[in-house]
């Protein structure tokens, strides 16, 4: 990581919290900069023994340390967590806030915790977890090139980043990559029963569908075809692929996707208005 190492606070210490740190890590950030919270010591006493950062059952403890706070907590818990932060840590207009609860709005923080605050929303999704994520960002007016940056190679370590222009952009983001992995997951298990139905034991199945569908991304990855280019090209005509996709199109696929994404896309405004 070829940035400034800054003291960062994790408030929280959730699995994605122990993912982020742990490639942040991996990347070469010096754990000795790092503080994670958490209520409970079991996740810190994991995270101080396997990455040896800097733990603490006490929230203001590590955000007075820090240089960047990173609030990684439920959004139903924020109001309370930043109620604490707010009374309790000195200067917060001097540190950099960074956020990856789903929903809640800028303009919601700085009622939380000051109209002066500068701050960037990240919403990382969960093959964050494997090293293979897609995490979209977005900051205020107030965030500067040189924070942006530090962000991105924070997030860098458990996959690719994607700064999008606003928070109603975030919204379609995380409709798109925050809960499209439940969709893969919902069409490969769908592939799994179909070839379990024709003869196939489950475990079978799913070691076919799983590795089908890793090469079917490394391939998209590496290619520079639309998508539907690289669809055409495993599409011989008259070919059993091609009997297969007439299938989904007689069942008009992209209508599919398009109704999840703007069913997801409402909910992500409506959680909005909850918290």
């Amino acid at each position: 990581m070829s940035t400034h190492a800054r003291n960062i606070a994790f408030i929280g210490a959730g699995n994605m919290t122990q993912s982020i740190v742990g490639g942040m890590v991996a990347s070469g950030y010096p754990a000795s900069s790092v503080y994670v919270s958490n209520p409970s010591p079991g996740k810190l006493e994991k995270m101080a023994n396997e990455l040896q950062v800097n733990t603490s059952q006490d929230n203001a403890e590590v955000a007075n340390k820090a240089d960047v706070i990173v609030l990684a907590v439920k959004p139903q818990l924020m109001a309370d967590v930043c109620a604490a932060l707010r009374k309790d840590v000195a200067s917060l207009s001097e540190k950099l806030i960074v956020t990856i609860a789903a929903g809640i709005r800028i303009e919601k923080y700085r009622h939380y915790l000051g109209d002066d605050i500068r701050m960037i929303r990240v919403m990382p999704n969960t093959p964050s977890l494997v090293g293979k994520g897609m995490s979209g960002l977005v900051a205020d007016d107030r965030v500067s090139d040189v924070d942006k940056n530090y962000i991105t190679e924070a997030f860098d370590g458990v996959g690719a980043t994607l700064w999008v222009a606003d928070e109603d952009e975030l919204d379609i983001l995380g409709a798109v990559a925050g809960s499209g992995p439940a969709y893969f997951f919902e069409f490969m298990a769908s592939l799994q029963k179909a070839a379990v139905k024709l003869g196939f034991d489950s475990d079978k199945a799913r070691a076919m569908v799983q590795q089908t569908a890793l090469g079917a991304a490394e391939m998209a990855i590496a290619s520079e075809l639309e998508l539907e280019d690289l669809r055409k090209q495993v599409t011989s005509k008259g070919g059993s692929t091609a009997k297969g996709i007439e299938q989904y199109q007689a069942y008009d696929i992209d209508k599919i996707s398009a109704d999840a994404v703007e069913a997801a896309v409402k909910r992500n405004q409506e959680m909005a208005k909850l918290f």
